[in-house]
């Protein structure tokens, strides 16, 4: 099928879920770009919608059926795309549902504009989706978050087998592209002025399953990139967070203090059930690990609330444990079913009243974590990546270890980082700063 060119038509993008996802969608926002469509923003005119899919949690797949009914409403004449991981699990249940002319899975998306013919409304959609066992392609990507920061995809898939997630079977075995073509990416993204990456994947600690190498080398690599000044990483698995990463950090002149670990229970029993690699022991060395070489280390944690089996006591026996930790802030996720699961067959099923209960009961503890972190580093100096984004006057940008600041707007700071000194809680619960 020959390649659809734009002359002149409209795209626009809507992305749900995981920054992997934002990222992709960067990139196949700047291919139809380079075949002459404008891209514009998701609420304006378009003759193309395509909505890249989660499906992490059933409120994801709620979200993407939201989505095409809003465009069927709106702009009735307009062509429907739909890729990601909702399309690579579901393809039909997409396809049985009015709206969506066109259904891409994983190993299809980045290849859309091949897809797409003259972006004629179709009374069947067309669907494209091979078996996962099949998709062994890594497809680069990277986003551009206000010209200021942009995601760099390094791994894709996961190759782990825990009971409640879908990922795998959305998404495929691990695998990433060769060091050197990761260095030459993130080389190009320094050119176009952007100064801090956060590096990306399903799960980035198993890097180099494809290529024999490690996420340490990788890390090491990326170091000598000049124009990058900052590397953020996402999320690590416990298991894999090894010493030497730990100590690479700690010691790195660009990699910044702020880790992200899932632990998703305090409980060894329920770890056990999620199949898990690690129990809470080893999760409470690392957070020791980063804390003994680097303090004002931010450090968030993933919790998953109300999984099957999770009785009052092990919540207590979570809560706990988390009330102690030395963590900067907890993501709460509440426990969502997702067919094709382990965890789906499981019984003593916790009642959504009682998850959402729970949820509130870790949600305030995240907020006090987080002020009391905030707390802690007041009066401290600092460096600020400033950010394009604005609101009331006032302009926002991260320190090194994730405290979001906020000061009067100028708008020759942003793209910038700047030396300031944290001053206080902001009524918006993040840290007012000074200039220096």
């Amino acid at each position: 099928m020959k390649k659809q060119e734009g002359k002149g038509r409209k795209v626009a993008f809507h992305t749900l879920g995981c920054k992997l996802n934002f990222s992709e969608t960067s990139t196949i926002s700047r291919l139809f770009k380079d075949n002459g469509f404008e891209v514009v923003d998701f609420n304006s005119d378009a003759d193309i919608y395509v909505i890249n899919t989660c499906s992490v949690t059933s409120h994801a797949d709620k979200k993407c059926k939201q989505a095409i009914k809003k465009i069927q409403h709106n702009h009735p004449t307009a062509y429907i795309a739909v890729v990601g991981c909702y399309a690579q699990l579901k393809a039909n249940e997409i396809a049985s549902n009015p709206g969506a002319d066109l259904v891409l899975g994983t190993n299809e998306k980045f290849n859309i504009l091949n897809y797409i013919d003259d972006l004629s409304r179709n009374k069947t959609p067309q669907v494209y989706s091979c078996e996962i066992e099949a998709v062994n392609r890594f497809d680069s990507s990277h986003s551009e978050a206000g010209r200021t920061r942009s995601f760099l995809k390094v791994q894709d898939g996961c190759d782990y087998s825990c009971s409640y997630c879908t990922i795998p079977l959305a998404r495929g075995k691990s695998r990433n592209k060769k060091i050197s073509d990761l260095v030459y990416e993130a080389s190009q993204i320094a050119q176009s002025g952007i100064k801090e990456i956060i590096l990306t994947g399903v799960n980035i600690g198993d890097f180099g399953k494809s290529t024999g190498e490690t996420f340490y080398e990788l890390l090491k690599a990326l170091e000598k990139v000049e124009g990058i000044e900052r590397i953020r990483i996402s999320s690590v698995e416990p298991n894999l967070l090894k010493d030497e990463i730990i100590e690479w950090v700690a010691k790195s002149q660009k990699i910044l203090n702020h880790f992200h670990i899932p632990l998703q229970s305090g409980c060894n029993k329920i770890l056990s059930k999620m199949q898990r690699r690690y129990n809470r022991e080893l999760f409470q060395s690392r957070v020791e690990k980063i804390k003994q070489l680097m303090p004002d280390a931010f450090i968030g944690v993933d919790v998953i609330v109300g999984f099957p089996g999770e009785t009052d006591e092990f919540f207590e026996d979570t809560y706990q444990f988390l009330n102690k930790m030395n963590a900067s802030y907890y993501h709460v996720f509440p426990y969502s079913e997702r067919p094709n699961t382990q965890s789906a067959t499981f019984s003593n099923k916790i009642p959504q009243k009682i998850i959402h209960e729970r949820s509130k009961t870790l949600q305030r503890l995240a907020e006090e974590k987080q002020k009391a972190f905030y707390q802690k580093n007041i009066g401290k100096k600092t460096k600020v990546l400033f950010e394009s984004n604005k609101k009331n006057g006032v302009m926002f940008g991260f320190t090194e270890n994730y405290i979001k600041v906020e000061i009067p707007f100028n708008r020759s700071l942003i793209g910038e980082i700047k030396p300031v000194r944290l001053i206080k809680l902001s009524k918006s619960g993040n840290v007012n700063a000074e200039m220096l």
